[in-house]
């Protein structure tokens, strides 16, 4: 699983021009899937996702993490699955995307992704938003810092 993990001011996801998801301070989460990703994959990615310490204290320093933010803040997580995250650009002038996963793993996986973001955000009162599964998408979002991130589990096994 790939992720690129953006601290945003907001964000917000249209579908034929209808806002179908929105947060205000906290995580935009791109995420793709690829045919070999398994549950443990989505288990590392969201553990990672919600303990990263990406968030400033009171001296301004990147040393909390959006469970410890968020409820300070009104933090909240929006999830978008990307399979372009596995366009492999090594040859010629077309993506490959071989390496994606097939929509039916994906849908699976994002599921799980989410469910498992949820879980561990719970008590914390961060909210999980996502974005529309296979739909064509206008993801806006202001970053914040700019603090983006690439996470990969294929390079934490």
């Amino acid at each position: 699983m790939r992720a690129v993990l953006q601290r945003v001011k907001r964000a917000e996801v249209r579908v034929g021009g209808q806002v179908v998801s929105q947060i205000g301070p906290g995580l935009l989460v791109l995420v793709g899937f690829s045919a070999r990703d398994t549950e443990g994959n989505a288990n590392w990615l969201a553990e990672k996702a919600v303990n990263l310490r990406v968030f400033d204290d009171l001296q301004g320093r990147m040393n909390k993490s959006i469970l410890e933010a968020g409820p300070e803040t009104g933090a909240g997580i929006l999830c978008v699955s990307q399979f372009t995250l596995y366009g492999d650009c090594r040859k010629g002038r077309r993506p490959s995307y071989d390496k994606a996963a097939p929509p039916e793993t994906a849908r699976r996986l994002y599921g799980l992704f989410l469910d498992l973001l949820r879980d561990l955000l719970r008590d914390s009162k961060v909210n999980v938003e996502c974005g529309q599964f296979q739909a064509m998408m206008d993801v806006e979002l202001v970053n914040d810092g700019p603090v983006t991130l690439l996470l990969d589990s294929e390079k934490a096994f």
